[in-house]
């Protein structure tokens, strides 16, 4: 059975090209950084879970919530095969319980904030926006897209961010955790307009201050679709 099932609905991806030696202390053993033509990345990621049910059961109060991560992209070779996955600097929901769950069973950096969501689609343009309170202070992330969904076209830098399939999770020095995360491929609205209120420093340490000034590479926004977390693994080296 999989430990998670849910929906993930109107991902806003919005992409950094960063110094990869940022990064370096966050690599869980094992993994390497997974590069797109020679440049490493980091995303802003906020989306909804729709439905969300905990080896099978729907526990109340916790079905529909916000997440908003941090996070960047990693490799590992098994099998002669590489096995492409994410790797997560800190994930936002608004539920207590997601976060004792979260770190407790997969070692993942999630933090508990009041957090809101705005959805609308108004003379063929969609409004999405995600927001977070930090330190008395909200943050967020919003984009304006037509209101048309377009696939997500192999080789480009959108399929790449789009399409890492496998979560990793720095335990130690000696220990990586390893799950599955199955969905099928995503199609994308298109970007038009874009505000991004963060206080990175706050949110994520002063590491990542820089983001604050630095332009986003690309943005897009994926439809998603129904997801499965399965196959968790714990890796010694």
């Amino acid at each position: 059975m999989s430990f998670l099932k849910a929906e993930w609905k109107n991902l806003i991806l919005i992409n950094y090209k960063v110094d990869p030696e940022i990064l370096r202390p966050y690599i869980p053993k094992g993994t390497e950084l997974d590069l797109w033509e020679g440049s490493c990345y980091l995303s802003l990621v906020g989306f909804l879970f729709v439905n969300t049910r905990l080896k099978g059961i729907k526990i109340p109060f916790h079905a529909n919530f916000e997440e908003v991560n941090l996070r960047f992209y990693v490799k590992r070779k098994s099998a002669n095969e590489w096995k492409r996955g994410v790797v997560f600097i800190k994930e936002i929901v608004p539920k207590p319980a997601i976060t004792f769950v979260a770190n407790t069973v997969y070692k993942e950096n999630y933090e508990t904030m009041p957090m809101n969501h705005i959805w609308e689609v108004i003379d063929g343009n969609k409004t999405v926006e995600y927001q977070w309170k930090k330190d008395n202070n909200w943050n967020s992330i919003k984009v304006v897209t037509e209101d048309l969904e377009s696939p997500i076209l192999e080789g480009t830098k959108e399929s790449f961010i789009a399409e890492h399939y496998w979560g990793y999770a720095k335990i130690n020095n000696k220990h990586t955790n390893e799950y599955e995360v199955k969905h099928p491929k995503w199609s994308q609205y298109k970007v038009k307009e874009q505000s991004i209120d963060v206080d990175f420093e706050k949110t994520y340490g002063r590491e990542f201050t820089f983001l604050k000034e630095l332009s986003p590479s690309s943005i897009f926004l994926a439809v998603g679709s129904e997801i499965s977390v399965e196959n968790k693994k714990n890796l010694h080296f």
